[in-house]
């Protein structure tokens, strides 16, 4: 098995040049050097709506450094050719191992989609826990020790991470609502995400003078990688899958892309529209610790990056508003208080323009979720300009097997559609409609103290009560 898992071992080494800052553009060399010794080679950019100043460039290097912590598992090192602080060091470690451990387990071993040659795949039986360790090992220039990049940041200023799904956008709507300073912070990763969120940028970029901008060519760069995976099918853009061939942990790039915008505008609240993921049981495969691939989704993640704040970012925070709600809740209140911005959600896999507007496919798997939650809250579809057609055909489309959403939240939405002709029929679940506690995977003590209250009194109208996690088990409080 050992050998087995080195042969998928591409590089001896991918290297990382000092960024570079041009006004609003930032860009950093990725340098592969194959096995065999041959390089390749790939300019990472990223543009912004202002001029970039030097002092982020911390910022930055951890930010092109990001991407490549998805290979630890294929390269012999990573070689960083410029500085970094302690506690940027041990932050790039802890991550390395995270990323690969989630790699190993849910694209390698738990794969659901065909992108890996067949002669390169481990037989389970022969797995041991040490062959999701990392192999590369992080080299950089010389280490310094920490100093703030920046502080003094307003508490009751909000960034959030939008991307035109139904979290970030009710994540906004409650921050709007409460009388914050809200900042809409786009991405757009040069690839068919951006169709997904140009909707809602649409909207705020004439209706919120907050909203920024930051495009970046990453999408690319991960096809790059792609092609030089050499366990990975030369075919591999031909394979349509709803579900990334390697890379897990995405987030991490636009969080750190995004944070010189943070420390510019002096905003003290990053939030991330996580909901809610019932992870009862502690996610080990063969033996192997993981997070099902959304570790950048999970409170574990904010928790670290929240420690890592507190010694290069002070009064920087980050935090979810909807982690303890489940995805039927979150589509609930959206739909439901803010119908003006449920009508900018476009959550699918193959968004088309339509006389220039982007309307949703009606058939892929986000669909049929958004489908379902939307029927569950008794909410015409149109309101996300979904087709009479693909709403008739629904019920002969959708099957709880082609829905990659929690167990219990398909049951409690079938069943609070009901219509046992047309839909599976199914026991209600009520935990679904709660709000969850859980000091491990949704604590409520992480919401701040200055927005905790507010965010309760809002969601307490649309849900059931609250309940806690005993013994593997939801309780109603």
């Amino acid at each position: 098995m050992k050998n087995r898992i080195l042969d998928m071992i591409c590089f001896s080494s991918i290297n990382l040049l000092e960024p570079r800052i041009n006004k609003k553009i930032v860009d950093s060399k990725v340098i592969l050097n194959k096995l065999d010794g041959k390089k390749n080679e790939f300019i990472l950019r990223v543009k912004y709506d202002e001029d970039v100043s030097k002092e982020f460039l911390p910022l930055l290097r951890l930010a092109f450094c990001m991407p490549l912590l998805n290979y630890g598992l294929f390269s012999k090192k990573l070689n960083l050719q410029f500085p970094i602080s302690q506690a940027d060091f041990r932050l790039l470690n802890e991550l390395n191992n995270i990323f690969s451990k989630d790699i190993f387990v849910n694209k390698i071993l738990r794969r659901r989609a065909n992108y890996i040659l067949p002669e390169f795949l481990p037989k389970e039986k022969n797995v041991k826990t040490e062959d999701a360790f990392p192999k590369a090992e992080i080299k950089q220039e010389k280490i310094y020790n920490d100093t703030f990049i920046s502080k003094d940041l307003d508490k009751n200023s909000c960034g959030v991470l939008s991307s035109g799904g139904k979290e970030s956008l009710l994540t906004y709507g409650l921050l709007k609502e409460m009388g914050c300073n809200v900042y809409p912070l786009y991405v757009n990763e040069s690839g068919g995400h951006w169709r997904t969120a140009l909707t809602a940028y649409r909207y705020h970029k004439k209706n919120e003078p907050n909203t920024q901008k930051i495009w970046t060519n990453v999408d690319r760069f991960y096809i790059f990688m792609l092609d030089n995976l050499k366990f990975i099918r030369s075919d591999h853009r031909k394979v349509w899958a709803d579900t990334y061939p390697i890379r897990l942990c995405i987030f991490p790039f636009y969080v750190f892309s995004l944070l010189p915008i943070f420390s510019r505008k002096k905003i003290g609240n990053l939030l991330i529209g996580s909901e809610f993921d019932d992870l009862r049981i502690k996610p080990v495969y063969l033996g192997i610790p993981h997070y099902f691939g959304v570790y950048d989704q999970h409170q574990d993640y904010d928790i670290l990056m929240n420690n890592w704040y507190d010694k290069r970012l002070q009064g920087l925070y980050q935090w979810s508003a909807v982690r303890n709600i489940s995805g039927l809740i979150v589509e609930r209140i959206l739909t439901k208080r803010y119908p003006k911005l449920a009508g900018l959600q476009r959550s699918c896999h193959s968004c088309h323009f339509e006389n220039k507007e982007i309307v949703p496919c009606g058939v892929c798997s986000k669909c049929m979720g958004v489908l379902l939650f939307l029927l569950a809250n008794k909410v015409d579809p149109k309101i996300m300009e979904f087709k009479d057609k693909d709403i008739e055909l629904f019920p002969k489309r959708i099957h709880p097997n082609n829905l990659r959403l929690d167990e219990d939240e398909k049951n409690q939405s079938f069943y609070l559609i009901g219509e046992k002709d047309k839909f599976p029929s199914a026991k209600p679940v009520d935990h679904v409609e709660k709000i969850h506690i859980d000091k491990d995977n949704c604590d409520l003590k992480l919401i701040p103290n200055n927005f905790r209250k507010n965010i309760l009194d809002i969601i307490k109208v649309y849900t059931t009560g609250f309940c806690e996690l005993k013994n593997d088990n939801w309780i109603p409080l």
